[in-house]
């Protein structure tokens, strides 16, 4: 690892272990709500306590809390009393029920599902990108809904706004590949049974995508599945004018469904003014939330961005087109997605009454 480009792990605002907040994860037997769990307990959020709120199916689950465990209870509106901060990480039909029963108990929307964008006062976030940007967002005393930004955005927003500081870029391309994970559980089961049974010879379970996934790459399920791909398509783009701002570069996306369980992969082309500096693209592209792996080094895979905070990348000059290089990055879609939930969290701290429970 001495060759990597690696950024320290970023520091956040909330320093006082006394200020202690309450905390709900409305789908904590998720992907994202475990992540979260996870999350609020690796960076200290300053919680004395985290309800884990789901549906019917996953009552009296116990779920780890860092050295505790708790259970799993069912979402009511007073579940959310004298809550601070509330986390959808559930499906969108979930969030829509429930989240004005969170809003109308005085608590702070934090929402992975994006089933609140059109909401009023909503924004889409990304700490990292703002931070980026220099454009950190003043606080608000009743701000509306944070919907957190689709990770994809986040990296390319990150990404392309990095790459501006060597020159102009004159088109970006980007081929994205989508992980079951995407899906829940339930997206990754089916993936799994897909593939024994191809093995075996038997039917296809297709509640999911509606299409075969094991062995195949899809550039749209099924007509029953949902959401559909382009749509996913379109809130990637959307998010990512929302984060990186009207003078980033607009790249032409498209995206891939790929018999991957676990993590983003993209492949970012970019068409420069002029011809590229390689070394200065390694300098602009490492820093915080990027890591390039060193010659020695496994490349990026989304193997081996598994459990990473940061974005793996490599580069490369394209022998064919003199302006032209290859961005190739990996990530973890559930860390970077519930990082930037409590990091949006963290930044609100700053509105919500401290030094006791509330």
């Amino acid at each position: 690892m001495n060759d990597s480009v690696k950024a320290p792990p970023a520091s956040h605002p909330v320093a006082a272990r006394g200020n202690l907040y309450r905390a709900a994860i409305v789908g904590a037997a998720s992907l994202k709500g475990k992540e979260i769990a996870e999350m609020l307990n690796e960076r200290n959020f300053p919680a004395a306590d985290i309800r884990l709120l789901d549906d019917d199916e996953s009552l009296g689950q116990l779920e780890a809390m860092g050295d505790e465990i708790s259970f799993i209870q069912r979402v009511r509106a007073e579940q959310f009393e004298h809550v601070d901060f509330t986390f959808f990480a559930s499906d969108e039909e979930s969030t829509r029920k429930n989240w004005k029963d969170a809003r109308d108990a005085g608590s702070a929307i934090i929402d992975l599902s994006s089933s609140l964008e059109n909401e009023a006062g909503a924004s889409v976030r990304s700490v990292w990108v703002e931070r980026e940007r220099g454009q950190i967002p003043a606080p608000e005393l009743q701000p509306g809904p944070c919907v957190t930004a689709h990770p994809v955005a986040v990296i390319l927003a990150l990404l392309l706004l990095r790459t501006t500081k060597t020159g102009a870029i004159r088109r970006a391309v980007a081929t994205v590949f989508e992980p079951a994970s995407e899906h829940g559980q339930r997206g990754m089961d089916e993936l799994h049974q897909q593939t024994v049974n191809l093995l075996s010879f038997q039917p296809l379970p297709k509640d999911v995508y509606d299409a075969q996934v094991a062995f195949n790459m899809l550039a749209r399920y099924g007509q029953k599945s949902q959401p559909a791909l382009d749509s996913v398509e379109a809130r990637i783009s959307r998010h990512y004018q929302k984060i990186a701002g009207e003078g980033a570069p607009r790249p032409s996306l498209t995206l891939l469904q790929a018999p991957i369980f676990h993590g983003y992969a993209l492949a970012l082309f970019l068409e420069m003014e002029s011809s590229p500096d390689i070394q200065a693209l390694f300098q602009a592209l490492a820093g915080d939330h990027v890591a390039i792996p060193g010659a020695e080094e496994d490349p990026p895979s989304n193997v081996s961005a598994a459990g990473q905070a940061d974005i793996q990348l490599a580069l490369k000059i394209d022998p064919a087109q003199p302006n032209g290089v290859w961005l190739w990055a990996a990530a973890d879609n559930l860390r970077i997605s519930a990082l930037t939930a409590v990091e949006c969290a963290e930044s609100m701290t700053a509105t919500r009454p401290t030094g006791k429970i509330q």
